[in-house]
């Protein structure tokens, strides 16, 4: 069997409907749309208040992301619309023999785009953005109420390894 055929990561898909770049600052109000609107709670999210997507802590945040090598910020648009958005961070690290990571954040699609297999592309294209940065590994986490999230990760050949945790400050 072609190793394409056996790992999900490794897959041919059409990529040609969607582009990406990296984000720019005139983006910030709609990955925070695009965020929110995978809010993990669902009907329970209380509506965006669209007079907070000037607030200066997205520009100031955007900036610092943006000026670490290590980080970038990106929008999947297509037909010259953005649809998705993702951070994709590269983090360095001892175990493995100093293998490298690479860490997907903040990943949405549009919701109107959700099912069209856009959102794979998406996925698997970052995936191999952290193949091509020399990372041996590609983690991500997930809200454990996002069910349809976790069957789609399982579906592109990601495994539930780890138990998450958090601790607000």
């Amino acid at each position: 069997m072609h190793e394409d055929e056996t790992d999900p990561s490794r897959r041919e898909i059409d990529m040609a409907e969607l582009t990406y770049r990296n984000a720019t600052p005139a983006d910030i109000a709609t990955m925070i749309r695009l965020s929110h609107a995978g809010d993990a709670r669902g009907k329970d999210t209380p509506p965006l208040d669209p007079t907070t997507l000037d607030d200066p802590r997205y520009r100031a945040a955007f900036d610092e992301i943006t000026a670490d090598a290590s980080h970038r910020l990106v929008v999947a648009e297509k037909d010259g619309e953005v649809v998705g958005t993702l951070q994709i961070s590269f983090i360095p690290g001892l175990p493995n023999f100093g293998m490298k990571r690479g860490l997907l954040e903040n990943v949405h699609i549009r919701a109107d785009q959700r099912g069209t297999g856009l959102g794979s592309q998406m996925v698997l294209w970052a995936v191999e953005q952290c193949r091509e940065a020399g990372c041996g590994l590609v983690q991500l986490t997930s809200n454990k109420v996002r069910t349809d999230a976790h069957r789609f990760y399982e579906k592109l050949g990601f495994a539930k390894s780890h138990e998450g945790f958090k601790l607000r400050l």
